[in-house]
């Protein structure tokens, strides 16, 4: 059986706002300019295309509404019965039925009008049988006026009935008006119904949902039934009738034995005896509501046997033995025994369904498959249930009625909250108790780390300091009675400057360190502190007192000489150009000499191409002879002109064919 979900059938318009809608849609996205300079077989398409667009619209949206609305005939038959309670079956089918034929004449319309347009010879023509398949269409679908907003009436109803499951574990409450269904179910459930004290203040089906031995139940409270014939039932009892012909449920048959309901017990046997049938193959419980105001026992003697009879009657209907067939009694008011008939009435379903399985077809196959283990003992040793002697003792002090001491209680004594400290380590179960207290519980054989501690160690590391403290002192004693004297007034200045610079070092060492990382970081170009030349390279050396001139002439000699090779091989090659135009050195010899100047400075730059540490290559031989091999192989990748990972590559990020926008049929953003 298919469920349907009556919330999301979507509105159905009225049949001028569905040819509005149509229209519209047409207007928007087909093309709206014909030119009467155009082929006749482009204006023929013009005018068939608006054509086929609007019965496609037509047909979609007429579609749309056959497929949301549910087929009777599919439906689990309390639905269909719901239905045609609420709604009467056959007005039903026959809106859907006229919605449908529209749906076909307007197919037949288009593909008539399509074919006369194809033999169209002018633009006025093509036009007319445009405008002449449009009106057709609406004009059909003006006619299903009354039948959408019929259909209209039908969604709004359907999406206010009750999600019911048909076949889960259900409760089903039953009764005349005003005997208290409504306050048993929002007592049971968390459902909120409307109780009022007249009757029928339930008007339709209502749905509670409760929890009952890890399992989800749904409980049904039903509108209030009369004892009259079932032609003379209205609409509102009648959707309690078909709940009760059609839903797996247990039945709740409940009583007002207080007759504050306004109908007597005899009146309301008569109807429990009228709607028997309904109770067939279904778990059926009598309850009386109302104990709180009338008690039982203060019943006269044929109520009490109207209502012996009706538990009996209930008891063999349901199967159940006469011994377990019993009255339940509850008060809504004060809540006496409501959970003990939820109770009763789950189990008596649980306990129906479960037979009704093992009496089907199905259980057969499933029993073959099934093989129940049975354990084997491994020995013949007893091994009784036992109790811990702690749990024991904790038990027997609270049967003596002692108050168990918990660790609030210790908290409160030692100062509360704030001020004690709970002690986790007194419930450690270990070997030895003693090692509860260990500061490293570790257990390794026996022994945890600390036992392998030297216990003099701390003395020991004491003592150490103490001597590491002595000879620094010494050291220092020894350092500030250095002679002075036996040196010269060169390396007095010397050690003075020496001394200086290093309290300026200390100074600022400590001044970023308590700084941190908050200094910003300048660039050396602007950080005259950490220029690299000469000058600064000569100033901290003589800070330190050493001789800077050797150091600086170094450095220029190797500008001098890069420069010099520079405007050496500048100076060859000038000169070689000017023997070549006087004539007096042959072709052949400057090709000899420019070759030897480019090895001889390819070598030059070799040379200086030192092998890494670690990277495999002995020496600056082996190193050049890599370059050279390096250089040789990408020689051929360069050849074919392929893209190498040195070659530069700026990504597309926004590729115009993803990010461009699309415009659809009938935007008019251009315009």
């Amino acid at each position: 059986m298919v469920l349907y979900n009556f919330k999301q059938i979507q509105v159905v318009p009225t049949g001028k706002d569905f040819v509005d809608i149509v229209l519209s849609k047409t207007q928007r996205q087909t093309p709206t300019v014909v030119h009467n300079g155009w082929a006749i077989n482009r204006i023929r398409q013009f005018y068939m295309r608006k054509v086929k667009f609007t019965q496609s619209s037509w047909h979609d949206k007429l579609t749309k509404i056959l497929e949301d609305f549910p087929k009777v005939d599919d439906m689990h038959p309390f639905f269909g019965d719901l239905l045609n309670v609420l709604y009467d079956r056959d007005h039903y089918k026959l809106a859907l039925g006229q919605l449908h034929t529209a749906r076909n004449l307007i197919d037949k319309v288009s593909q008539d009008y399509v074919r006369l347009m194809k033999y169209g010879d002018s633009l006025y023509r093509c036009k007319e049988l445009k405008r002449a398949a449009l009106g057709r269409m609406c004009t059909i679908m003006k006619k299903q006026g009354p039948s959408l907003a019929y259909l209209e009436q039908v969604r709004q109803h359907m999406s206010r009935l009750p999600a019911i499951e048909p076949n889960t574990r259900t409760l089903l409450v039953c009764g005349y008006p005003n005997v208290g269904k409504s306050s048993f179910m929002n007592k049971v459930t968390r459902a909120d119904v409307d109780v009022q004290p007249y009757a029928f203040t339930t008007k339709s089906l209502f749905v509670g949902h409760m929890d009952y031995r890890y399992l989800r139940w749904q409980v049904i409270d039903t509108p209030g039934i009369l004892d009259r014939p079932l032609e003379e039932r209205n609409t509102i009892e009648m959707q309690s009738i078909t709940a009760l012909a059609h839903l797996r449920a247990a039945v709740l048959y409940v009583l007002d034995i207080s007759e504050q309901c306004g109908h007597s017990l005899a009146q309301q046997a008569a109807l429990f005896h009228s709607i028997k049938p309904l109770f067939a193959n279904k778990p059926l419980l009598v309850v009386a509501n109302k104990v709180d105001v009338t008690q039982l026992e203060s019943l006269a003697p044929a109520d009490k046997a109207l209502i012996d009879e009706m538990v009996s009657e209930a008891a063999r209907m349901s199967g159940v033995s006469p011994e377990d067939a019993k009255l339940l009694t509850m008060s809504t008011l004060t809540e006496v025994g409501v959970m003990e008939v939820k109770q009763i009435a789950c189990d008596r379903l649980l306990a129906s369904r479960v037979e009704a399985k093992l009496q089907g077809k199905r259980i057969q196959d499933v029993a073959f498959r099934m093989h129940v283990a049975q354990p084997k003992p491994r020995d013949r040793q007893g091994r009784p249930p036992v109790i811990p002697a702690n749990l024991a003792a904790a038990r027997a002090r609270k049967d003596a009625g002692e108050k168990m001491r918990t660790e609030k209680d210790v908290e409160d004594e030692n100062g509360g909250a704030g001020v004690y400290s709970a002690d986790l380590r007194k419930h450690y179960m270990l070997d030895n108790p003693s090692w509860k207290r260990d500061i490293m519980p570790e257990i390794i054989e026996g022994k945890n780390v600390l036992d392998y501690v030297d216990p003099e160690i701390e003395a020991k590391l004491e003592a150490l300091e103490m001597e590491e403290e002595a000879l620094a002192a010494a050291a220092a004693i020894e350092a500030n009675e250095m002679d002075i004297d036996d040196l010269t007034p060169e390396q007095q200045e010397l050690l003075r400057r020496i001394q200086a610079r290093r309290k300026v070092v200390v100074r600022e060492h400590r001044l970023k360190k308590g700084a941190g990382n908050n200094q910003a970081i300048v660039p050396r170009r602007n950080n005259p502190r950490r220029i690299s030349n000469t000058q600064t390279m000569k100033a901290s050396l003589e800070r330190v007192g050493l001789d800077a001139s050797k150091a600086i002439a170094r450095a220029r000699s190797r500008s001098v000489s890069r420069v010099g090779r520079k405007r050496q091989r500048d100076a060859s090659a000038g000169a070689g150009e000017a023997m070549e135009v006087d004539g007096s050195q042959a072709p052949e010899k400057k090709r000899i000499h420019s070759a030897k100047s480019r090895s001889m400075s390819r070598g030059r730059a070799l040379s200086t191409a030192k092998p890494i540490e670690g990277s495999g290559l002995k020496n600056v031989a082996q190193k050049n002879k890599a370059i050279k091999m390096g250089d040789r192989a990408q020689r051929r990748m360069g050849k074919m002109a392929r893209k190498g990972e040195a070659d530069r590559h700026i990504p597309d990020l926004k590729p115009k064919h993803l990010f461009s926008g699309k415009r659809g049929i009938g935007k008019t953003d251009r315009r």
